[in-house]
């Protein structure tokens, strides 16, 4: 196909390159366009946003072909460009973290919706990862203070890599811990972002280099969502919040566990309409 040709990709100019990437990338990626962009944005070391407005007047990177033969080759763009935005920040990714997504914002909207320009003062996040949850609150919040626990020290070493890097070093903590065991004291913000796919579940996609012990919870994908639901209610301080990211078919089931527990429970949907977030509030 000539449009999608490796000489598109390697000489001419960049909307053609853009063309031809997407092409390429149409079999293998629903958001085909706007990976394309991304990659180019990175071999330029441009943002996106410079780039698309420079495009004419930018010859093609030498390495964009290589870059667009890794994502066809299945590599998310969050690995190969190294970084994903996230509501207000740009976050550091590695194979060690699950990456971003904005279905994860709903968390934060959540939270805004709650506390208002107020704001919690003290946040707790459960399986920080990237700490995307964590950093987004305190960037959001600057009064803040906060606490991110995760079972794997790699992935706390991103964390706190992003933290230093975003200014928000002094204000955020990260320790290795097994959720909430041995968390002392009560949070006005609970983050929670917790494996929840089934062991049998399909799955396709960038999620396939993502760490399994990010995503598998057991047979119905509820196993780590029984073990944290009974510690909420220590850990909520009065007039706070939990928000908890859910399967987009789990709401009745983690509702329930948390409702058990003698909480308040909501659920919030994403922009897709999608059932994503239980929001617990002390009665």
């Amino acid at each position: 196909m000539t449009g999608s040709s490796p000489t598109c990709l390697t000489s001419g100019n960049i909307p053609d390159a853009l063309r031809a990437a997407t092409d390429r990338l149409a079999g293998s990626s629903d958001t085909a366009r706007l990976d394309a962009e991304l990659l180019m944005a990175h071999a330029l070391g441009l943002s996106r946003g410079d780039m698309l407005m420079r495009q004419r007047d930018l010859g093609v990177p030498a390495d964009f072909a290589a870059l667009v033969a890794r994502r066809t080759a299945g590599e998310p763009v969050a690995h190969i460009i190294g970084t994903r935005d996230f509501w207000t920040i740009t976050l550091a990714v590695t194979p060690d973290t699950l990456i971003p997504r904005p279905d994860s914002e709903t968390l934060i909207e959540a939270a805004v919706d709650h506390f208002g320009a107020r704001g919690p003062q003290t946040v707790l996040d459960l399986g920080t990862g990237s700490g995307a949850l964590l950093l987004a609150a305190l960037a959001q919040w600057p009064q803040a203070r906060g606490l991110g626990i995760d079972a794997s020290a790699a992935a706390l070493a991103v964390a706190r890599d992003n933290a230093a890097r975003l200014d928000l070093g002094a204000r955020a903590d990260f320790r290795i811990g097994d959720w909430a065991k041995g968390v002392e004291g009560a949070f006005d913000l609970l983050l929670i972002n917790p494996p929840y796919i089934g062991v049998d579940e399909p799955l396709s996609g960038d999620v396939l280099r993502e760490p399994a012990s990010a995503l598998f919870a057991g047979a119905d994908g509820l196993d780590d969502y029984r073990r944290i639901a009974p510690d909420l209610p220590r850990l909520i301080a009065p007039f706070g919040m939990a928000a908890i990211e859910i399967g987009h078919r789990q709401g009745e089931s983690v509702g329930a566990l948390v409702a058990a527990q003698g909480l308040n429970v909501a659920i919030r949907r994403d922009l897709a309409g999608l059932d994503r977030c239980i929001v617990a509030t002390r009665t």
